[in-house]
């Protein structure tokens, strides 16, 4: 971290050489402070708009910079004042907001020192290339495209450099990563586009034009930004909603998205197949390990079930060792045979463990019981799960590691 501060510093410092050592603002100074104040004023409604990237333990802020346009217009100190006065309004607006990193301040230096550089290399290679791009079709255009991948690339350098030297990151594909994560072609053409209208309109004084793209280009700006956070927070509603439904130790779903799922059961009238599953003498396993080994085996369990049912199967784990299981869109003899291939699948299987510095491989079995019916009013479906629980107990007291099953509609019980 030592490294990237005086880093940082040094790119402060240098920019400070380059911007006094300059013929210093190239404009009147009525004209440069009416600029100033316009482009701190709209840079800093912007901000809000920014997106921010989290790399390592440092926040990356992405958004339109006008600083290359001004750079051009003003010069490097006349560049180097504006990025001071901005990105210490930045500050304290962190500050007051309570929303700084630790480290903000001395991020300061770094914002102050990283643009002005750019912007000031982006106003020499203006100077001196612009004599040639003149002469041809949308010459301008070209070169502010050109020098705005410039000013993009050595930006990416610079946030390179200090974020190796803090241990952000180690390795080229890390780097290449951020440069490709800093900007895409679509943003660079933005900001091109965006830089070339405002310096073409402070070249020819036209203010209320120059107020105008700015007022453009954010009510656009925040339409899009609008819209994806709109995007984003249906994503983390649907997000924390499926997590609401999921159980945490197993990805299966839990005793509430069952019983969601039973109310909408009940209003179909389809022959179902309810199993109750429940690992056998899983006391022994914990007594024997501990309860982390256990966990590990009802994973197991869970992810057994799951590779064994069909895509229709509806698993829940609606206990601790105790899953319940909707075989749905199966006939009688289908449903029973697919118990018969679930309880023969656990039996021939068996866990490795990590226990303690040791691993080990336990084997278990699984009693189940099975209600299938036509649901209907006079049984619903918390009434079929009953039901198979009872099974399920009925295969505990007959030995464990078999399926009870009951098949409501000939009222006849077997044992497989």
């Amino acid at each position: 971290m030592l490294k990237a501060r005086i880093f940082d510093f040094l790119l402060f410092l240098t920019s400070i050489v380059v911007a006094f050592g300059s013929e210093g603002i190239i404009v009147h100074n009525h004209i440069y402070l009416k600029a100033l104040l316009v482009y701190l004023i709209f840079s800093s409604i912007y901000y809000h708009l920014r997106i921010v990237s989290k790399t390592g333990n440092s926040n990356i802020e992405y958004g339109i910079s006008y600083s290359s346009s001004f750079g051009v217009f003003t010069g490097p100190l006349g560049v180097f004042i504006f990025e001071t006065l901005y990105r210490f309004t930045v500050y304290f607006y962190k500050k007051w907001t309570k929303t700084a990193d630790p480290e903000e301040f001395l991020d300061t230096f770094y914002n102050i020192g990283s643009f002005t550089l750019c912007s000031s290399i982006g106003y020499y290679l203006y100077q001196y290339l612009y004599p040639g791009f003149s002469g041809i079709p949308f010459g301008f255009w070209i070169l502010m495209f050109l020098l705005i991948v410039v000013i993009t690339l050595l930006s990416s350098f610079f946030l390179i450099i200090t974020s190796y030297f803090s241990g952000d990151i180690t390795t080229r594909w890390e780097a290449f990563n951020l440069i490709i994560r800093n900007r895409s072609l679509l943003d660079i053409t933005k900001i091109a586009i965006s830089n070339c209208l405002l310096l073409l309109f402070l070249q020819e004084g036209r203010w209320d034009i120059l107020i105008s793209v700015f007022l453009l280009n954010y009510i656009v700006s925040r339409s899009f930004y609008s819209k994806s956070q709109s995007i984003q927070n249906k994503f983390e509603r649907d997000k924390f909603k499926q997590m609401a439904y999921k159980d945490f130790l197993t990805g299966s779903y839990n005793r509430a998205y069952m019983d969601k799922k039973m109310k909408e059961l009940d209003q179909t009238e389809e022959w179902i197949g309810i199993a109750v599953a429940d690992i056998d003498k899983f006391k022994k396993i914990n007594d024997e390990y501990n309860h982390a080994v256990g966990d590990q085996v009802i994973r197991h369990f869970a992810d057994t079930l799951t590779s064994l049912l069909h895509e229709d199967d509806l698993l829940f784990r609606s206990g601790g060792e105790e899953f319940t299981i909707f075989l749905r869109n199966k006939s009688f003899e289908q449903t029973a045979g697919l118990m018969e291939q679930i309880l023969h699948g656990i039996q021939n299987s068996s866990v490795k463990v990590e226990y303690g510095e040791t691993s080990a491989h336990i084997t278990y079995t699984a009693s189940f019981g099975l209600y299938y019916y036509k649901i209907n009013p006079n049984v619903s479906t918390e009434k079929g799960y009953v039901n198979a629980d009872n099974l399920l107990l009925e295969s505990k007291k007959l030995g464990r590691n078999r399926v009870s099953v009951k098949y409501e509609r000939v009222e006849q019980e077997m044992n497989i």
